[in-house]
């Protein structure tokens, strides 16, 4: 039997409320880890009462994709407490750079230092170059708003929250850590989605800058990718065409990206760094 030795460590996911977070907490809790499950529920254009027939009803979509991060992160914590483990959440706005270590003393107030960081908090909204791919309130034009809101959540709290985990690594003399950012598969182009995409990019960038300059003090840092990942957005015609072009003809589950990401922080992966790892059934394939 393969022990990961990820018993008592500590990981902070964030964007943890919902989706591929949530089955990332689970995860680690399952190999005996302490969870911190951060979250945000920004604006929603939807009303309660919709957001509550889109769950009911559980069909994929942008209601439900929507549903499923208005929750709030308490029945999660309830349900690994109840299997014995470790769970404490906190919602932040990571767009506020003032959040950021104020994360962390809340984290280690509750359950000790950061071992693992998880950076899978994303902000995305459809933006787009082309005028003729506008769809009213669905797809715009690319703004300074936009550009602005994406690469404040997306690329620069994951950076800064890099650093805040270096510093409190360094100072309390530790030598053994793991981050693991999440990307996209698609974020070197993709269409009617432009700044979303160039956010993820960043991350990618700054995670190889990350594991050339923090192996030398025990961490290992890499990059998931996911393809296509049923979090609710996913509309049913959709996941068919998706499954047909897929090798392993099924739509992704959070559970799938879940399992990667734990296996990363694993005492297995100790030898890997800098890497960026597609987690999509082979939807695409990298050289």
């Amino acid at each position: 039997m393969i022990d990961p030795h990820l018993a008592s460590r500590v990981a902070l996911i964030t964007g943890a409320n919902h989706g591929i977070g949530a089955a990332t907490a689970g995860a680690f809790a399952a190999q005996g880890a302490k969870v911190f499950i951060a979250y945000y529920r920004g604006a929603c254009e939807y009303t309660c009462d919709e957001l509550a027939r889109a769950r009911e009803v559980g069909v994929g979509g942008d209601p439900l994709y929507r549903a499923m991060q208005q929750q709030a992160a308490e029945p999660l914590v309830q349900e690994i407490r109840s299997q014995g483990g470790f769970a404490f959440a906190c919602e932040a706005d990571l767009g506020d750079v003032r959040n950021i270590p104020l994360l962390f003393d809340r984290c280690e107030a509750e359950l000790g230092p950061v071992d693992i960081l998880v950076n899978n908090h994303t902000h995305c909204c459809l933006e787009t170059f082309d005028p003729g791919e506008v769809q009213g309130q669905d797809v715009r034009l690319v703004s300074a708003e936009g550009i602005d809101a994406h690469f404040a959540v997306n690329a620069r709290a994951c950076a800064l929250m890099m650093s805040e985990y270096l510093t409190r690594f360094l100072g309390r003399g530790s030598r053994w850590g793991r981050i693991i950012n999440i990307s996209t598969d698609a974020a070197h182009a993709h269409i009617s989605n432009i700044s979303y995409a160039a956010s993820k990019h960043a991350i990618e960038s700054y995670s190889r800058s990350a594991a050339a300059e923090m192996g030398k003090y025990g961490i290992t840092v890499n990059i998931i990718a996911p393809g296509p990942i049923q979090t609710g957005y996913i509309k049913p015609q959709q996941e068919e065409e998706i499954a047909r072009t897929t090798p392993l003809h099924r739509v992704g589950r959070p559970e799938d990206v879940a399992d990667v990401i734990v296996l990363i922080a694993s005492e297995q992966a100790r030898w890997l760094t800098g890497q960026l790892l597609y987690v999509g059934g082979g939807y695409r394939m990298h050289q």
